[in-house]
């Protein structure tokens, strides 16, 4: 007999204010918490499902599950589902992180400052857990009360379709078998392995909110530029003389990798960078407008890099949706 996802009541609709929202930290433990509900739900205890909760709730910025919600908020949508509907997003990030430090992936022995998932628990339990992850995903997703069928639905092909072998599986596929590459080639490998998850995030807020098309577009275009510079950033955190202990995983990875640093310099990577957060912005502005939570979020993810000057509540003037020079410079094809 299949059960039906509960009702979650640690974050009611009443509760969707701004007192709420303007906390990002409050908001963050509340999707520590059905995180937690949601993996403790069968009441199992072995070492795969320590090793499910372990990669679920380590240390972490809980980037892509805020997203949907802060994005939903500021497009005027505080449906009590949405929490789930982020979670599932941080569960499927979670089991892609398992996936992409085992020995034949990235062979990474350190993940948010701890040993990876199979350092501690064995590589048979990390495949297994990065399994199940996946599954509890889309479980949570399709049996979540308080959302339409066809809203459902939509939902979880976009999931599925971000996963995929168009998705997270081709980019980590690109990324081992690529060889050398053009800088083109390693946008795009970017834009599977960080920018779609962003992507998803956005897609399913405006999914949940009714947005238009252009809105959904426009939120697109600002995860994929978000998603370049999160990738150029994590190069430059890999590169030389950084800290294991300051950034929580192994550094020098990359070394001899096809990146965008490696292949074309790193002054040229930071001009990269620097354009991915101004098209990222502007993108995002276009969407929700000049003053939103979703643009104080990215702007305290990127302080150092921008340096003040991007993710500034200032009203952003209205225009047209038409594809931007910049937009076409990040895509590189």
């Amino acid at each position: 007999m299949t059960t039906a996802t509960p009702r979650y009541d640690g974050l009611r609709l009443k509760k969707f204010d701004d007192a709420v929202f303007d906390d990002i930290d409050t908001l963050r433990s509340a999707i520590d918490d059905r995180i937690e509900q949601l993996l403790s739900a069968n009441g199992q205890s072995d070492s795969l499902a320590k090793a499910m909760r372990t990669s679920a709730l380590s240390a972490g910025k809980r980037m892509r599950p805020l997203l949907v919600m802060l994005v939903a908020r500021d497009l005027g949508c505080a449906s009590p589902a949405l929490i789930d509907v982020a979670c599932s997003v941080e569960l499927v990030h979670a089991a892609s992180l398992i996936l992409d430090d085992l020995p034949c992936m990235d062979d990474a022995s350190l993940r948010r400052g701890k040993p990876a998932i199979h350092i501690q628990f064995g590589q048979d339990v990390a495949i297994l857990a990065s399994v199940a992850l996946l599954s509890r995903a889309f479980g949570v997703l399709s049996q979540s009360q308080d959302i339409q069928p066809a809203t459902r639905a939509r939902l979880v092909a976009t999931l599925a379709q971000t996963v995929g072998d168009q998705g997270l599986v081709r980019g980590q596929f690109e990324d081992l078998h690529g060889g050398v590459r053009s800088p083109e080639a390693i946008a795009t490998t970017n834009e599977l392995k960080t920018g779609l998850l962003l992507g998803v995030a956005v897609d399913m807020a405006a999914i949940m909110c009714h947005a238009d098309e252009s809105v959904s577009q426009q939120l697109r275009a600002f995860a994929l530029a978000a998603g370049q510079a999160f990738q150029i950033k994590d190069d430059f955190l890999d590169g030389a003389g950084n800290d294991s202990a300051i950034t929580g995983k192994d550094t020098g990875k990359d070394i001899g990798k096809a990146t965008l640093i490696n292949t074309l310099g790193f002054d040229e990577a930071q001009r990269r960078l620097s354009a991915c957060l101004t098209e990222a912005d502007r993108c995002l502005g276009e969407a929700i407008g000049g003053k939103g939570r979703t643009r104080h979020f990215m702007g305290a993810l990127f302080a150092k890099e921008a340096k003040g000057a991007r993710f500034v509540a200032e009203p952003a003037k209205p225009r047209e949706l038409r594809p931007s020079p910049q937009l076409a410079e990040l895509r590189l094809n």
